[in-house]
């Protein structure tokens, strides 16, 4: 492994399914060429190049989240050979990345190059927040915010344990185009971002779907009690073939009404 670093070791499930699939050679010579403990030159000008990155994080339970970055080229700064960092906006206000990193400081990167070279760049560390007013004052050289007036809520600031290839077999090609704004009231027909996945199947807590069940069954159990009772000899003048006709029949529970929730 280029430039060994205890945290860039081989993980021992890694090297038990390479004894068991036969693979223990093909790998070692993966790690010797390709997995590095810092930034080789070639990695930190392809970094600069990408305007986007995958990015995995875990709580203290090993609970995982994937989630996406993006931004101009280059938003992703390389700091030195064994440093990187990006700017966290505002957002939904769940800070799933940057909560698990307060609980598990480890962090996964993978930059792809869908457009020109495709190929990928995995880079996995230790990340750790950091106010925009204290990561400009450490290092000035930083690129201003995206947007005027729109300042970074804070930094992600990763120190690089490993960096390595991601092949090229089945990265697809893309090409960038300008992005056409959404026209409203024309065009096809898209729900907004917050009733994207859950406008046509709305969801409710347990807790709303217990409560829901007992006042329809209490309804029910309500307009039961007043209904009139049938005559018992009613079902005695039918012939028995017809006796079906005579049983009550169960009265439809009343449904709760749906209620749209954001989140």
């Amino acid at each position: 492994m280029s430039g060994h670093y205890d945290d860039a070791s081989p993980s021992l499930g890694e090297r038990l399914l390479q004894r068991e699939l036969g693979t223990t050679e093909r790998a070692t010579a993966f790690y010797d060429r390709q997995v590095h403990a810092q930034l080789t030159p070639a990695m930190a000008r392809f970094i600069a190049r990408q305007s986007m990155v995958f990015l995995s994080t875990a709580d203290a339970a090993g609970r995982c989240d994937t989630s996406f970055r993006a931004g101009p080229p280059g938003f992703v700064e390389v700091l030195d050979d064994h440093t990187v960092a990006y700017p966290e906006y505002r957002g939904n206000g769940v800070m799933a990345s940057a909560g698990n990193v307060t609980e598990n400081p480890h962090i996964g990167l993978l930059f792809m190059d869908f457009t020109q070279d495709h190929i990928g760049l995995h880079v996995n560390g230790t990340a750790h927040l950091r106010a925009d007013s204290d990561q400009r004052a450490l290092y000035p050289g930083i690129a201003p915010p995206q947007a005027a007036g729109r300042a970074p809520m804070m930094w992600l600031h990763i120190t690089v344990h490993e960096a390595y290839v991601h092949c090229s077999r089945h990265i697809p090609h893309l090409q960038a185009v300008p992005r056409v704004p959404r026209a409203r009231g024309g065009g096809r027909n898209r729900p907004k971002d917050a009733d994207y996945f859950t406008a046509q199947e709305p969801r409710y807590s347990p807790a709303y779907e217990n409560a829901a069940a007992y006042e329809g069954a209490a309804a029910y159990e309500n307009a039961t009690a007043r209904r009139p009772q049938e005559p018992a000899a009613y079902h005695q003048e039918l012939p028995p073939e017809r006796w079906y006709e005579a049983e009550p029949q169960p009265r439809p529970q009343p449904q709760p009404q749906p209620e749209w929730r954001g989140r």
